[in-house]
């Protein structure tokens, strides 16, 4: 009886921790959805490099953000995957994090279903692109200088 007991516990606190993830993750993308443009900081060598970016996606309960293939963005980050992001929109969101490569055909697919306009640069399935989703994230929130939250996925 303890044992059956036991099991269930354990498979609510996996759903409810899931269900908080899920529930970081979309307001974080909501949030970059809304801002439209958010800034993207890589390192080159000992150098800062930040530039603006405003293609994104949620995809299979991830955040996907998208570069052009050969460039300065997407060898920085085959040299060091560690990132942040930053937005505005009434407040400040600021991502530390891990971009990951996923070039899958989907997922480029699904970002050019979504921003069509990107299509003629991207080609049909994105292939012309670099995705990369968010790992290890940490996401804080800010209201002028102070942290109102901070969210983990």
């Amino acid at each position: 009886m303890r044992l059956k007991w036991l099991r269930r516990l354990v498979y609510r606190i996996g759903y409810l921790l899931r269900f908080k993830v899920m529930e970081a993750i979309q307001k974080v993308y909501e949030f970059l959805e809304k801002a439209g443009t958010f800034y993207l900081a890589t390192v080159e060598e000992d150098q800062p490099r930040v530039r603006p970016y405003g293609a994104m996606l949620f995809f299979e309960g991830k955040i996907y953000i998208m570069a052009f293939g050969k460039t300065n963005a997407t060898r920085q980050i085959a040299a060091n995957n560690k990132a942040e992001i930053c937005a505005f929109k009434g407040q400040t969101l600021r991502i530390e994090c891990k971009l990951v490569e996923d070039n899958r055909p989907e997922v480029g697919k699904a970002l050019v279903d979504k921003m069509p306009v990107l299509k003629p640069a991207l080609g049909e399935n994105g292939e012309n692109g670099v995705m990369y989703y968010l790992k290890d994230a940490t996401a804080n929130f800010f209201k002028m200088m102070e942290l109102v939250e901070t969210v983990k996925f």
